[in-house]
């Protein structure tokens, strides 16, 4: 092996990096105790340093050549302390504000993130620069998350805002958030960005607008490429992207610093410009593209990367690939400790580490079978996919099956993409310059959105795994022996490898057909209600002497699938879409051409409206739902309690339904409906004095009416929620379920819930319980 091919893989700095990345998951869960191990690790680097200075009769070679290693592990691990333990104080004491209980607090905000839309709304990291409750003002400058339901033009990275909100502290220490802002109403913009970020946010704002015109999907995705913005990308490319494992391409990567870079360095050489300016522009380059992307933590792992090597170059020292990564990780923790909790910065980490590892002993095995050339383009993504699976279960706990084969036809598109669409975005002031370039970024951006529908849409796309740490664990042994498999590797390892990669298609097919088939006889027969599993969604399926109906569908089609497998429904007779937010409307692939009647609150995009064509297309009849309609459902009767006509799009405009008779519990389906939402349904609706069933507004979120749920006096509570990071189902709303009597069953502790009638007794079964729960009948 030559010595240039030993450089490149130099792992010495690989234990600093993992001592700080393991000092920071450790510190920013315990900050309390960051004070006191710092100074022990600082004690600990001076002694060791302090050894390595000794005359080499005290301290043998080996130890003499170790310690100094040891001694910059310990410091950069102290150094990571330190921070966490500089910082604790202003994070406990914005921690310990007087917020709990809901009550309603003043904040003024500085961005410090993309504002990007989610299925709930909005979202942007910020930076609380002040916080009033009532007379009482604070400003304690400590990170935090907003969220908010709109948000007004022009607000964008380097923008104040003042909100007025609830607030709660997330759970689970390690969140560089300290506490969480629910907004109540638009937040108001006291100042745009300033200066250079304000001529980034007219940048991406131009590139916005030069491709809104341009055919979707491939229109919404142009800025993705280039600039890391999503706000166009449609909730179905953004779904498809990630069951084909393309959503990096919209996320800001290492690529496009490295194209950023090389492109500015290779036009400075082009100019005759000497070696230190050509690195003083390229790094030029970089921060300008940093500030215009936003600095997102792949972002920001690649510029400190291509920052130390343009350093290294600079010096005449082009270091070794693995060691300016390990160098660029370890110095990133210590300036953000807070990046070792996040998956983003772990997956960037995971995939640039592959690349420069793993990508050439996998070029060398799979030449075996087919040309070098054809093994060098497969070995990249193959790569990444290997060392992101098994992170990526954290998240969603599946696995992607064509994922490579994506990444392969997707890879020669995305640079010429990144590079037109990043030039129309800085000509976006020169109309037809501008919207000439944009127009060429389309061509790309169109072929990788066909590619992630068309792979996202074949059968078994995506493969069911362990979630969590045992998912982690498991699908990392997975992929390291097929690695094995696939490089030169000892006969006795392939050997062990192969047995793994059989034993893992073995528990594959058990945790999918043959354990579907084992739920769905373990699963009652006799339920009228059924509150579906579906993550952070909502997805209920009401059953009256046969005919069926669902009401929301959850954020993913696969998810439903299961649900409704498990249950033996294979037709619905009523679709109720309460509202068109994704964790309600995701998984309506599911159920296209399965649908007799689609029942649906009101449209206020053409993305919506084209959830509803797909439909109406595959046969089934669509209806407005508005206050006073009604129906039946086998033998039991339905009517819609809300919206008035005329409501506005939204959460407060969820369809709300009432189920009587026929065999079905009585029984109040709220959607997302806030605490006003229900206020003002429950004012002018006919309710009964009691049901036996209310599914809980918005997941259990704090926005409750309690005056609703005190009139309505449910005796069974179901919450539709997973796992979150919004706090569902708070702990005031439990508590006040729990005060007028109800019993609450969610389904990210329950699992699958069901509910029926038996003998006059209400009957509720869960998937996570050994046997029914008895409840008296209201």
């Amino acid at each position: 092996m030559s010595q240039r091919r030993l450089r490149r893989r130099d792992a010495r700095l690989a234990p600093v990096a993992a001592a700080a990345w393991i000092a920071a998951w450790v510190a920013t869960r315990h900050p309390s105790s960051a004070g006191g191990a710092a100074t022990a690790l600082w004690i600990g680097a001076v002694l060791l340093l302090g050894a390595a200075a000794l005359p080499p009769r005290v301290v043998p070679a080996f130890a003499r050549r170790a310690l100094p290693l040891a001694a910059v592990t310990l410091a950069f691990m102290a150094a990571v302390c330190t921070h966490v333990a500089a910082a604790e104080p202003a994070r406990t004491a914005a921690a310990n504000l007087p917020f709990g209980g809901g009550r309603a607090l003043t904040a003024e905000v500085t961005a410090v993130g993309k504002i990007e839309r989610g299925g709930d709304g909005w979202r942007f990291d910020a930076i609380l620069d002040a916080v009033s409750f009532g007379d009482d003002r604070f400003a304690p400058s400590v990170p935090v998350l907003v969220r908010a339901a709109e948000v007004p033009v022009g607000l964008d990275l380097g923008a104040r805002a003042r909100l007025t909100a609830t607030a709660w502290a997330p759970g689970g220490g390690g969140d560089r958030a300290v506490l969480i802002l629910d907004a109540t109403a638009e937040p108001v913009l006291l100042s745009p960005p300033p200066g250079v970020l304000g001529a980034a946010a007219a940048l991406r704002d131009g590139l916005a607008t030069l491709t809104a015109d341009l055919p979707p999907p491939g229109g919404g995705l142009v800025a993705g490429l280039s600039v890391g913005d999503t706000r166009a990308v449609g909730d179905e490319l953004d779904a498809a992207m990630k069951a084909s494992s393309l959503s990096h391409l919209t996320a800001v990567s290492g690529a496009n610093c490295a194209l950023v870079v090389g492109i500015a360095f290779g036009l400075a050489a082009l100019c005759g410009a000497r070696r230190g300016m050509r690195v003083a522009v390229g790094l030029a380059a970089l921060v300008g593209f940093v500030v215009l992307v936003s600095p997102e933590p792949s972002v920001v792992r690649a510029a400190a990367m291509a920052t130390i090597a343009m350093l290294g170059l600079l010096l005449g020292r082009t270091g070794a690939g693995l060691s300016l990564l390990t160098a660029s990780v370890a110095t990133l923790l210590v300036a953000d400790p807070w990046l070792a909790g996040s998956i983003g910065f772990a997956l960037s980490v995971a995939a640039t580490g592959a690349l420069l590892v793993c990508a050439g002993p996998l070029a060398d095995g799979l030449s075996r079978w087919m040309p070098a050339s054809l093994a060098l383009a497969v070995s990249v993504p193959l790569a990444a996919q290997l060392a992101c699976a098994p992170l990526i279960v954290l998240i969603t706990p599946q696995v992607s099956t064509y994922g490579v084969v994506a990444n392969l036809l997707a890879a020669p598109a995305a640079p010429v993409g990144t590079v037109l669409g990043l030039a129309a975005c800085l000509f976006a002031g020169i109309p037809l310059v501008g919207g000439g370039l944009a127009a060429l970024a389309w061509v790309p951006a169109a072929w990788i959105a066909e590619t992630a529908t068309t792979f996202a849409a074949l059968p078994g796309s995506s493969l069911p795994w362990l979630g969590g740490v045992a998912g982690v664990v498991t699908l990392g042994i997975v992929a390291a022996a097929m690695a094995a498999l696939l490089v030169r590797s000892a006969p006795w390892v392939r050997g062990a490898a192969t047995l793994v990669v059989a034993a893992s298609f073995g528990g594959v097919l058990a945790l999918g057909p043959i354990a579907a088939v084992i739920e769905r006889n373990d699963t009652p027969t006799a339920w009228a209600i059924a509150a579906c599993d579906v993550g952070q969604g909502d997805a209920l399926l009401v059953r009256s002497a046969g005919a069926v109906a669902l009401i929301d569908t959850g954020p993913e089609p696969e998810a439903l699938e299961r649900c409704l497998t498990r249950l033996g429904v294979d037709h619905l007779d009523l679709l109720v879409l309460t509202h068109f937010d994704i964790d309600h409307r995701g998984g309506v692939p599911a159920v296209v051409g399965r649908v007799d009647a689609v029942l649906h609150g009101p449209v206020d995009t053409d993305e919506h409206q084209d959830v509803l064509d797909g439909l109406a297309g595959a046969g089934a009849r669509l209806v407005d739902a508005a206050r006073g309609l009604s129906g039946v459902l086998g033998d039991a009767r339905w009517r819609v309690l809300w919206p008035r006509a005329h409501t506005p799009p939204g959460n407060d405009a969820s369809v709300t339904m009432e189920f009587t008779g026929g065999g079905v519990p009585t029984s109040l389906f709220l959607g997302d409906l806030s605490g006003a939402g229900q206020q003002a349904m429950a004012a002018g609706a006919v309710l009964l004095t009691r049901y036996d069933v209310v599914k809980v507004a918005h997941h259990g979120s704090a926005d409750q009416y309690p005056g609703l749920y005190a009139r309505v006096a449910p005796a069974i509570a179901l919450v539709s929620v997973g796992e979150n990071t919004y706090g569902h189902p708070r702990a005031e709303t439990l508590t006040m379920l729990a005060t007028i009597g109800a019993r609450t069953f969610r389904t990210d502790l329950d699992g699958l819930s069901l509910v029926w009638l038996a003998d006059g007794a209400l009957q509720v079964w869960r998937a996570t319980a050994a046997a029914p729960d008895v409840a008296p009948a209201g």
